[in-house]
């Protein structure tokens, strides 16, 4: 899958080509918006208890991803009604070291809904999308230690 944009203001994907994050935040610009928060998550050459990664393969529930990432997309909206654009994107396949492998990026009118629901979008994306990780490193590989059961897309109502 290509990453080209949506007619809507939520792009979400989940795709093996390299994520674009200069594109995130340009997309994400609109002009009743004053504040763009990108967050790039990139590939270390550590994990818990691992030096020497050299890379990372990803694999997801791919028919359960683009809707919980649409799902995450909604509630941001739900929880600021002013988001501007909203992209969340997680790569599939081999990630090389420094590369993103995932990338959430939103605009506001002000930084500080745009600060908030990036971390929202970051946060609840590790929880509640599956998508796995295999740490490979010098002599081994591993599924990730860090790994966490995965859990619906907190709402509003459920947060209270």
């Amino acid at each position: 899958m290509s990453l080209s944009p949506p007619s809507a203001d939520d792009w979400v994907a989940l795709t093996e080509a390299p994520l674009d994050v200069q594109l995130a935040a340009d997309w994400v610009a609109v002009p009743d918006c004053g504040a763009v928060v990108v967050f790039s998550g990139l590939v270390r050459d550590h994990a818990e208890g691992t030096t020497g990664v050299t890379h990372i393969d990803y694999e997801a529930y791919a028919e359960q991803v683009l809707p919980r990432l649409g799902d995450i997309a909604a509630e941001a909206r739900r929880r600021w009604p002013e988001l501007g654009r909203v992209v969340l994107w997680h790569r599939e396949g081999r990630v090389e070291l420094s590369e993103s492998s995932v990338v959430v990026a939103v605009s506001t009118p002000h930084r500080a809904e745009a600060f908030a629901a990036v971390q929202f979008g970051i946060d609840t994306l590790k929880a509640t999308v599956p998508i796995w990780k295999k740490e490979f490193w010098d002599g081994g590989a591993e599924w990730a230690r860090a790994s966490q059961h995965i859990t619906e897309v907190p709402t509003s109502e459920t947060a209270s």
